[in-house]
């Protein structure tokens, strides 16, 4: 006879199997952003498992099948909403526009049981803190506020400007808890041997390191196990545009030291071309 201590250790691991089956099966999306009906539906499972492993249903059998139809309706329903947008918006709900030209709509707020202390805060959590400053705010159906802020109150960015700017790749974590992400070497073309010359530069080893990562401009951060050690900051950039800053002095002091007019002029181009280059890489180097 298996003693009951036993039994809901085996059933509590038999539905945590099945619980890990049913959520790869019902997809990332409640794990990202649940709505009211994923809150509920992952209420209701998390209970009936609940129920059957401590035996508080008094037949398993019939929790195991209470289980499964609510699984099973629920990748059901999953389904049917990608397919069907008035399944969709049924079980999910509709977006809806609160703020429009910086107006509050209140009786889309009334109908989605929202309060202007809600909306408020929802906006303060976006550094949003002066509504007429919202062009529009739409309510998702998970209940975040989304909104867009005003041409003249938008930060501005290089398109404004005129300013071209490269592909950001994103930084890339190259050592985790002393463990080297080949991987994520690889995604940056580079490897390990260049991984350990940097590291050699500075003077630390790989299992010293807890966490690593690279930019898009190939400069390397490193975070170490010991907070009391400060490994020198990334100077890539910064030895970059000094570089570009002599090669101008240079090309001026050329110009100034020769007696050819020819040779006067290609190198007085010259230093004006660098001066350019600098000028339009200077915010992207500092």
């Amino acid at each position: 006879m298996v003693p009951e201590w036993a039994q809901i250790i085996l059933r509590s691991l038999g539905f945590l199997v099945l619980l890990i089956l049913l959520t790869r099966l019902l997809g990332r999306k409640i794990a990202a952003r649940m709505t009211m009906f994923d809150v509920v539906f992952a209420i209701v499972i998390g209970l009936i498992a609940a129920l059957v492993s401590l035996n508080i249903v008094a037949n398993g059998v019939y929790g195991l099948i209470a289980f499964l139809t609510w699984g099973l309706a629920g990748i059901g329903l999953s389904y049917l909403s990608l397919k069907s947008k008035w399944v969709r918006d049924l079980i999910h709900g509709r977006e809806a526009i609160v703020i429009k030209h910086g107006k509050i709509m209140e009786e889309q707020l009334k109908k989605t049981r929202f309060t202007p202390e809600d909306l408020l805060q929802q906006l303060r959590s976006k550094q949003i803190f002066n509504v007429a400053d919202v062009e529009f705010a739409v309510m998702e159906s998970s209940g975040e506020i989304n909104a867009l802020l005003k041409a003249n109150k938008q930060p501005i960015s290089p398109k404004h400007l005129g300013v071209e700017t490269s592909p950001e790749t994103g930084a890339q974590t190259v050592i985790l808890d002393g463990n080297i992400m080949d991987e994520s070497l690889a995604t940056m073309g580079l490897n390990r041997g260049w991984l350990h010359t940097e590291l050699e530069k500075v003077g630390i080893s790989p299992e010293n390191v807890f966490i690593a990562q690279v930019d898009s401009m190939g400069e390397l951060y490193l975070d170490l196990f010991d907070d009391a050690i400060q490994p020198p900051q990334p100077t890539t950039r910064q030895l970059l545009l000094t570089t570009m800053q002599k090669a101008k002095a240079d090309l001026e002091t050329f110009s100034l030291d020769t007696e050819d007019n020819k040779a006067k002029a290609m190198y007085q181009h010259c230093a004006k071309e660098v001066a350019s280059i600098i000028s339009d890489m200077r915010l992207l180097l500092k």
